[in-house]
């Protein structure tokens, strides 16, 4: 299994595309479409789902140009599938610029469970904190944790539904008990691993 980071749009959100012999998931494509086809293509996968960790507007710019280029679903959870469709939820109502992101409803909602979905098998847990609805995807080594985990840092909880003890209880009980190895891959920034963090994030070490 291959993993490839590709920060998108102006504040650099981390698009992952992560392939397997022929198929590809595409996880919370943020904008700069083009970019990501182009990237997707080198790869000689076929794209198969794309997997949202949350519904805020630098991760899911370009949702749409993707699902429709590729024919595939989406899949969200539960509590933020309305976001999609609502610029004042997904944020992108702060930049009028954007015009008002509107991205269409999922196609299937997550259960906390494990999934398989073509060549891959993942677990998705709930990692509310910075978003209500914010979930992270366990796979066999690492992890892709959305906006919840850093390196050296914790998503923002300044925003609507956003919670400091609640991320930091989501952190600790569904990210930190996984083993030190596990790399950690961001919504923004470096990777990092479990152990990193867990020895060194200054929000867990004061």
């Amino acid at each position: 299994m291959q993993i490839q980071q590709i920060p998108t749009g102006p504040i650099q959100e981390n698009c992952y595309i992560i392939w397997n012999n022929d198929e590809l998931l595409i996880i919370d494509p943020g904008a700069d479409p083009q970019l990501l086809i182009n990237q997707i293509e080198k790869t000689q996968a076929k794209p198969i789902s794309i997997l949202l960790t949350h519904t805020h507007y630098d991760h899911i710019g370009a949702v749409d140009a993707l699902r429709d280029y590729y024919s595939i679903p989406v899949f969200v959870s539960p509590l933020e599938n309305d976001w999609l469709g609502k610029p004042l939820l997904n944020l992108s109502s702060r930049h009028p610029e954007m015009g008002g992101l509107i991205v269409r409803p999922a196609e299937h909602e997550f259960e906390l469970k494990e999934y398989s979905i073509g060549n891959f098998s993942f677990r998705v847990v709930a990692t509310p904190g910075h978003s209500h609805g914010s979930v992270s995807f366990v796979f066999e080594d690492f992890v892709v944790s959305g906006d919840a985990l850093f390196k050296g840092s914790i998503g923002r909880t300044d925003l609507y539904t956003g919670n400091l003890e609640q991320l930091l209880t989501s952190i600790k009980t569904e990210l930190f008990t996984l083993p030190d190895h596990y790399a950690v891959y961001p919504g923004h920034g470096e990777a990092t691993t479990i152990g990193f963090e867990k020895a060194t994030n200054p929000f867990f070490n004061r």
